[in-house]
């Protein structure tokens, strides 16, 4: 929750549009919702909080895409790697 809340405070309104469009899209999200992606990614690049979890964290991040990837329309079966990069964010 820590790296959630800390990307919120920064990057809210990217955030925001970048979750709303995955849940509306969960067949086509990767395609549908690429350039929010960016716009959150460009905008977490910003903080230099955002970019140490993101450097610390990498591994359970990628971890989790790769998963998002591989269950694009059951999103729900990455929870454990959803937890794994709060698990590690909270440490930073």
């Amino acid at each position: 929750e820590a790296a959630l809340e800390i990307t919120a405070r920064y990057c809210r309104t990217e955030m925001e549009q970048y979750g709303q469009c995955v849940a509306s899209s969960p067949a086509s999200w990767q395609r549908d919702c690429h350039q929010l992606r960016l716009s959150m990614s460009r905008c977490a690049a910003a903080h230099p909080i955002v970019q140490q979890i993101r450097r610390d964290c990498a591994e359970p991040f990628a971890a989790f895409e790769q998963c998002l990837r591989e269950n694009q329309a059951a999103v729900v079966k990455c929870s454990e790697h959803v937890s794994a990069f709060l698990l590690c964010a909270d440490r930073v």
